[in-house]
């Protein structure tokens, strides 16, 4: 009998969800488990790549030989106990094929990216091993390449070892990053030996013999960093000495990178709760404890203690010895719920967002996967969390776009989540002060349970009374400025009181075109079908799209004319502007440009927290959940930019940002005022926005909806087809088009083949189809089909995507 392994392969050109089987070498027998990565040559060159081992069985010689192929083994398996769980597998299949990806794309997108890249192997000691062994297995040292341990098969018994919990492994990536490990210095000697030794020492030896008495003092077992004993006064040619004459040796500790060591968390206690708040504790706490994997959709007002309500169910989840997982949208709304979490639980939260380094993120994930962590607080990739006994999955702002991952997989971070709740038997808690139409209808009818928070948290703090100023008659009364005379004003105020105020510009850069006022040219992209955004920070030009850049231009390309002006309004223009407009006031500005640094979005926030600026100016990352008790005054300066968007979601997003973006006016004790600009202020998300009315806001949506057969009353499907040919994107998506047509029923609504609302971005041209329906059993197995087929097209350059509900359809 032989051992085979089942292992999905990565094959960039040819990706198939077909596993292929290898023969399992002696001396992998004992080590080999499902879930680990693999070494495995592949194809007719048998060139080496990875692959995940999904399955391990048994064969027989006489089986063997009856199967007429070339049997292959598994060169070296890349892991010392397996990286993905049998939870993580399955959600891997179910992810699969709501995503129509391919699997190995699913497991991959699981694991931290400094996991999925090129790395060397070392296994290092973590415990005390005896001399022998130490010396056969480790040559005396503390580390060991991998390639050393397979190259002499002592695999098996630092499997073993590791079992025993005295070897791991440390990944050393290309990019550097590598476990962390702090220098500690040992002593070698017992309290007698060291006593011979300060009885020889010459008279004079001073440091030498405080060295002794410090390692006669913390004994043979304690180790010291070296930085400590530098800051007792021992330098480090007197540690180097000590070494040489065996009184003490170095030994590599590993520590994790902390990315919070800078800041101190203050314990917090919980608070009482309201009414409506215990109610909604109650009946997630109940769900949780009698396992039952229900969705709560808590739909509460901004400043209704939202956040309370998640930390008192999680206390209760750890007080059963469950875990939890907590995602937020936004990196920008990451530090300050960090600090909430932090300072209610402690050492017990592990952070997972794309504003650490590689090597934080790195040892995040092993203080989750050891068990070290109970409570994950991340964005949408920390639904892959390989965390144990989940007792309750939470998903603040429920309705944002950014919960949906916009390269392949294509996933929901809220779908999967729900499928791990039914995993697990645990309660799903959305949460939002606007939800998304597909989140309200399904509780209308009943698939989620609808909790509902309707007063603020804080009795003192009522909701901020808005305005909405037309800017058309701003522009009647000669006032060309981004900002109208009340905004104006009611600034001025503030700054007078001491109080602050949030801006919200829609629009990143200085502006949005240049153009000629001669000939009309604007600037365009040369890669792509869309003008050049000017930046005065850098004195370039740059697309948002492909990231071209080149310097502003003082002469007209087309005519050679010299009035080149600026158009529109970015966020460094404003504050150009308000700084000319105001100028006693202090700006701070928040968006991707100024918080492209790591920590820039903490920086900021904390500096706007500390009252180091009266004013904080920013694009949409400034709309969500952050709380600063100072903050009287909201001004929307263009409300109307995502509804000017050709996409059925505008009204929506436009609603739920206003709503946002004034929830962060006076959530303390201090009244708060919004004030909302708008060219189109007769538009009903506007006015219900001012009304704060969610309710009637979403049955007039819904009617909408209803008139356009758009989601929630339809399930859609976007597929787009790109080459570096027009003719070839178009021939391709008319193909795919016609084959939709004969496998759809007549019920389905087909859109286009039309070419994508930027044709060309990164000079590939894209072409969609959408598709509508209701109820489509045969489309899942056909959109399979259609993907298998176009494989062969992608060697000559066509991407093709299937995007199971599109969050944007331009």
């Amino acid at each position: 009998m032989k051992k085979i392994a089942k292992v999905i392969v990565d094959v960039p050109t040819m990706q198939t969800d077909q596993p292929f089987t290898y023969l399992v070498p002696q001396m992998l027998n004992q080590q080999l488990a499902v879930g680990m990565r693999v070494e495995v040559p592949f194809g007719n060159g048998n060139r080496h790549v990875q692959g995940f081992v999904l399955e391990i069985d048994t064969i027989t010689d006489i089986e063997m030989a009856n199967q007429n192929f070339q049997w292959k083994e598994i060169v070296s398996v890349l892991d010392l106990k397996p990286v993905l769980n049998d939870e993580l597998l399955a959600l891997a299949d179910y992810m699969k094929g709501e995503t129509y990806a391919f699997k190995i794309t699913c497991l991959q997108t699981m694991l931290p990216s400094v996991m999925r890249t090129d790395y060397r192997k070392y296994i290092y000691i973590t415990d005390e091993l005896d001399e022998s062994t130490r010396e056969t297995l480790f040559y005396g040292l503390d580390e060991i390449a991998w390639e050393d341990a397979v190259a002499r098969e002592i695999l098996p018994q630092l499997m073993a070892l590791r079992k025993q919990q005295k070897v791991d492994i440390r990944y050393e990536v290309a990019t550097r990053n590598k476990v962390k490990t702090i220098r500690m210095v040992q002593s070698l000697k017992d309290f007698q030996q060291l006593e011979e030794i300060r009885l020889d020492l010459r008279k004079g030896s001073k440091k030498k013999e405080q060295l002794l008495n410090y390692l006669q003092q913390v004994g043979t077992e304690k180790k010291t960093s070296v930085k400590e004993m530098k800051e007792l006064g021992f330098s480090t040619a007197v540690l180097n000495q000590a070494a040489d004459n065996q009184w003490l040796k170095f030994v590599e500790k590993e520590a994790y990178r902390d990315p919070f060591a800078h800041q101190t968390f203050l314990k917090t206690a919980p608070l009482a709760l309201n009414k409506e708040q215990a109610i909604a504790v109650n009946k997630i706490v109940s769900s949780m404890n009698t396992n039952q994997g229900l969705t709560y959709l808590l739909e509460g007002i901004t400043g209704s203690g939202k956040t309370e309500i998640y930390l008192q169910v999680i206390a209760q989840a750890l007080n059963e010895d469950k875990t939890a997982i907590m995602l937020v949208p936004e990196i920008s709304l990451t530090p300050q719920m960090v600090q909430r979490f932090k300072s209610r639980f402690g050492e017990q939260v592990a952070v997972m967002h794309s504003g650490l380094s590689q090597g934080e993120k790195y040892d995040e994930w092993r203080k989750i996967e050891r068990g070290e962590a109970q409570v994950v607080i991340g964005a949408r990739s920390a639904v892959f969390a390989p965390i144990n006994n989940l007792g309750v999955i939470i998903i603040d702002e429920e309705h944002e776009a950014s919960y949906k991952q916009e390269e392949t997989p294509r996933y929901h971070a809220r779908d999967l989540a729900i499928w791990r709740s039914k995993y697990h038997h645990c309660p799903v808690v959305l949460g939002s002060a606007t939800p998304s139409l597909e989140s309200r209808a399904r509780a209308q009818k009943q698939v989620y349970e609808r909790l509902l928070l309707t007063q603020r948290a804080n009795q003192a703090a009522a909701l901020p009374t808005i305005a909405v100023i037309d800017m058309r008659e701003e522009i009647q009364n000669k006032n060309t400025s981004s900002f109208s005379l009340v905004l104006q004003e009611k600034l001025r105020e503030r700054i007078a009181k001491q109080e602050q105020s949030v801006l919200l510009l829609n629009r990143r850069g200085y502006s949005s075109f240049v153009m000629c006022r001669d000939c009309g040219y604007v600037l365009p992209c040369p890669n792509c079908d869309i003008s050049l955004t000017l930046h005065m920070d850098t004195k370039s030009m740059k697309c948002h799209y492909c990231g071209h850049e080149e310097r502003i231009p003082y002469k007209c390309p087309n005519c050679g004319g010299d009035k080149i002006r600026y158009y529109g309004t970015g966020t460094q223009k404003v504050e150009a502007e308000l700084q000319q407009l105001i100028p006693e006031s202090r700006i701070l500005r928040m968006d991707v440009d100024t918080t492209r640094r790591k920590g820039a979005h903490e920086k900021i926030l904390t500096a706007f927290g500390n009252g180091e600026a009266d004013i904080l100016l920013g694009t949409q990352m400034i709309a969500k959940g952050l709380d600063f008790p100072n903050v009287t005054l909201v001004g929307v300066l263009n409300a109307d930019t995502a509804l000017n968007l050709p996409d059925f979601r505008s009204s929506e997003r436009t609603f739920q940002l206003l709503t946002q973006v004034s929830g962060r006016a006076g959530r303390a004790e201090k009244p708060g005022e919004v004030i909302i600009q708008s060219f189109n202020p007769e538009h009903y998300a506007i006015q219900l926005a001012q009304a704060q009315d969610y309710e009637d806001f979403y049955l007039k949506e819904m009617a909408v909806r209803h008139r356009g057969d758009y989601p929630p009353f339809y399930f859609t499907v976007q597929i787009t087809a790109s080459h570096p040919e027009e003719n070839e994107a178009a021939k391709q998506m008319f193909r795919i088009a016609a084959k939709l047509r004969q496998g759809l029923s007549a019920q389905a609504i087909l859109l286009g083949p039309t070419p994508n609302a930027i044709l060309r971005v990164n000079n590939r041209y894209f072409y969609q189809v959408i598709v509508k329906y209701k109820k489509e059993p045969h489309l899942q197995a056909l959109l399979q089909e259609i993907l298998i087929e176009t494989q062969k097209a992608t060697a000559g350059g066509l991407k093709l995507s299937i995007d199971a509900e599109p969050m944007n359809f331009i």
